[in-house]
């Protein structure tokens, strides 16, 4: 009796056979999302590394590392950390005490909603730019400076602080708070006001809540986001070369400098050894943060 006439056999017959494997092709939706990862992203990387251990003469060497211990490098690459650190803590902190205040409002209110839109575009917005934005309002010919001196508040004093490390951290803020905002909002909205209710059914108070409850849940999440903090700080360039183009203050401004250097110091190999580093700094900051992030999504779900 053929399949056809037996309903029975029919069904057998649509079913893999025992002990096969169905052949899913669910992952071919990710093809294009995986080839321009591994185009502009791996590959860039790979080409980085692997010209780091390349010398002029195109032999394999560890010379371009020395680089690293040159006195004016490890200055930039200080310099690059502390602004990350002041921004990555200052961000947080700030950002942590929008978000709150976000998320006390309605999840459905027009002002939240407004508020995480220019949260999602003030994060991404830096380059030239942010800083002509920052050079035209507060710069030494900005009109809100303009404005406050002529009302007898000068708030430079003897120094132009906007063109050094002060400066770059005051305009780095500008996109480190929104972007704190962003990440750490599903973290507090993942807090049930039935964990307050519990508290307080059981004697404590708001210092109990915060201390044994919401405190200890939201901390992995807030770590995590200083961390994402200090990583988008310690690799932006655009902004900082805009707003200080001489001396290379920075990590990336010293690649910079390397790559296309007007005093004849231009040098692929030191260039490419330095990116390393900061691919390795950065690497090692955001395998942290996603372990921050698996431990938060834990008890979010």
């Amino acid at each position: 009796m053929t399949a056809a006439g037996n309903p029975a056999l029919a069904i057998t017959a649509g079913r893999p056979k025992e002990g096969g494997r169905r052949f899913s092709l669910d992952w071919l939706g990710t093809v294009p999302f995986l080839a321009y990862v591994a185009v502009f992203l791996f590959l860039p990387t790979l080409i980085i590394v692997a010209g780091a251990f390349v010398s002029a003469d195109g032999g394999v060497t560890l010379g371009n590392f020395s680089a690293v211990t040159r006195s004016f490098v490890v200055r930039a690459a200080l310099n690059s950390m502390l602004i990350s650190l002041v921004t990555a803590v200052i961000g947080a902190a700030l950002g942590a005490i929008l978000t709150y205040a976000i998320a006390l409002g309605s999840p459905n209110s027009v002002l939240r909603r407004m508020v995480t839109s220019a949260c999602g575009v003030l994060a991404q917005f830096g380059g030239v730019t942010l800083a002509f934005a920052f050079l035209a309002t507060i710069g030494p010919a900005g009109f809100v400076y303009v404005m406050l001196k002529d009302h007898g508040i000068d708030f430079y004093g003897n120094g132009y602080w906007i063109y050094d490390i002060r400066g770059l951290e005051v305009v780095y803020l500008y996109f480190q708070i929104p972007l704190m905002v962003l990440v750490f909002l599903p973290a507090v909205d993942g807090i049930k006001p039935q964990w307050r209710e519990a508290t307080e059914s059981l004697g404590g108070n708001s210092w109990h809540y915060w201390r044994y409850v919401a405190g200890p849940l939201l901390f992995p999440a807030f770590l995590g986001g200083t961390l994402l903090l200090f990583a988008n700080s310690f690799s932006a360039f655009a902004t900082a070369n805009a707003l200080i183009n001489q001396g290379g203050i920075i990590l990336p401004q010293q690649i910079s400098n390397y790559v296309s250097s007007e005093t004849g110091g231009a040098d692929a190999g030191v260039a490419q050894a330095l990116a390393v580093l900061m691919i390795v700094i950065v690497t090692l900051v955001t395998v942290v943060y996603s372990l921050l992030q698996r431990r938060t999504s834990r008890w979010l779900q």
